[in-house]
């Protein structure tokens, strides 16, 4: 059963929690101790006695108190597939919450009120979607009771967002007139709203096809070399890791970046038992042909689709930190298991993420904008263009005196 992760977005009270408190509730996935603490709390309650809004609430609650990046996430299943929804804060200030939790999805759910229609916080969750390059958009138009299930307003507000998406280039966009707290269109069709044909939003999401050509290149990056020096095991000698991406046969020839260094794949190992090949999201254990010098970070490619290797890199960043950010500032900057050094060479633009346009960058960056820099590293980094690949397409940038992440980094 395949995984899909999609983000919510939408502005103060356009029904984002209660969306997701109705999916999880409608798909059996609150427990019954939950289910009670719900009931004694709700206020504003639906037909079923809830307030499915309180689902969620208490955490944009936790993270609305000034913490720095906390994505929610939530989970729930049915007989068709497995969710994860990342629940982020759609405020003009949390911009940096949202970006951190589109970064991981395959889709995006942008909820519209439908007394509202489109406005300024919809076209800045849309750029966000292309900025990331998201395929997938699904616009619920949410509290479609409030204005009588009117198929007129739907299709104005389907007719505006278009043209929002034409401009950005997103081409696959599909439309709901949905109510979050009625529960209409969610689950199942909706008597009130006999004019949409559609399926519902919960039947799209368990349909929808994610981009199998998303990640390119056949991608493993060592986490632990694993060499016991035992009586027993006294030649063992393995690597182990995630698959990034692609997949991985015994016999198949690679380079160990950034090294170069040519091997072949002696042996695949998972849970300690031994298979011919090794898929995209499985820890794994691979041994090579050679006694060649390999260490954590290193990454195995196949012949035919090789990855970057760089000092310089140009990078989309997404400033998190309250200090500013300056040119010649030094980090540490972490790609999965691999953590080098890292200088910011210079600042080339700065992105309004309100208008997609490219601006001059003035003086310095300051929390939530978005930049393009150049960045040196002190050691070459492997990579592929977060287009091409997201697993090795993305890093962050972190402090090296304080610790803490400052900077979420899509490489070009």
């Amino acid at each position: 059963m395949d995984i899909l992760r999609f983000i919510t977005a939408g502005s103060v009270d356009d029904g984002k929690s209660t969306l997701i408190g109705r999916l999880l509730y409608d798909s059996k996935s609150i427990l019954q101790d939950q289910l009670e603490i719900l009931e004694k709390h709700s206020k504003n309650k639906n037909d079923d006695g809830v307030d499915l809004a309180l689902l969620t609430d208490g955490l944009r609650a936790e993270r609305e108190q000034g913490i720095t990046i906390d994505v929610a996430y939530r989970y729930f299943s049915t007989s068709k597939r497995k969710f994860i929804i990342a629940d982020a804060p759609g405020h003009v200030q949390y911009t940096r919450n949202m970006i951190t939790g589109a970064s991981n999805s395959d889709l995006m759910v942008i909820l519209i009120d439908a007394r509202q229609g489109v406005i300024e916080q919809t076209r800045r969750h849309s750029i966000i979607a292309s900025l990331l390059k998201l395929k997938k958009v699904a616009v619920a138009i949410n509290k479609m009771d409030m204005v009588d299930y009117s198929q007129e307003v739907f299709e104005t507000i389907k007719a505006d967002y278009a043209k929002i998406a034409a401009s950005l280039g997103l081409k696959e966009v599909s439309y709901f007139p949905i109510s979050a707290l009625k529960g209409d269109n969610i689950v199942s069709g909706s008597s009130h709203t006999d004019w949409y044909q559609g399926p519902s939003l919960l039947e799209y999401l368990e349909n929808v096809t994610l981009n199998e050509e998303q990640n390119t290149g056949s991608r493993f990056q060592v986490q632990y070399v694993i060499r016991p020096q035992t009586e027993a095991l006294h030649d063992y000698r393995g690597y182990a890791g995630q698959v990034l991406s692609g997949k991985f046969q015994k016999g198949d020839k690679i380079q160990v970046l950034p090294a170069g260094i040519i091997s072949e794949i002696v042996k695949i190992e998972i849970n300690g038992i031994e298979k011919e090949e090794a898929f995209e999201g499985q820890p794994v254990v691979f041994h090579v042909a050679d006694d060649v010098d390999i260490s954590r970070g290193d990454i195995f490619a196949t012949e035919e689709q090789l990855p970057a290797v760089e000092k310089d890199l140009e990078v989309l960043l997404c400033w998190l930190d309250q200090k500013a950010l300056q040119p010649g500032n030094k980090y540490l900057l972490q790609q999965n298991s691999r953590l080098i050094r890292a200088v910011v060479k210079e600042i080339d633009y700065k992105i309004d993420v309100n208008t997609l346009t490219q601006e001059k960058a003035e003086g310095n960056i300051k929390l939530n904008e978005v930049v393009k820099v150049t960045l040196r590293t002190a050691q070459p980094l492997v990579y592929d263009s977060f287009i091409n690949n997201k697993r090795t397409g993305s890093a962050i940038l972190v402090d090296e005196t304080s610790n803490s992440t400052v900077a979420a980094c899509i490489i070009q």
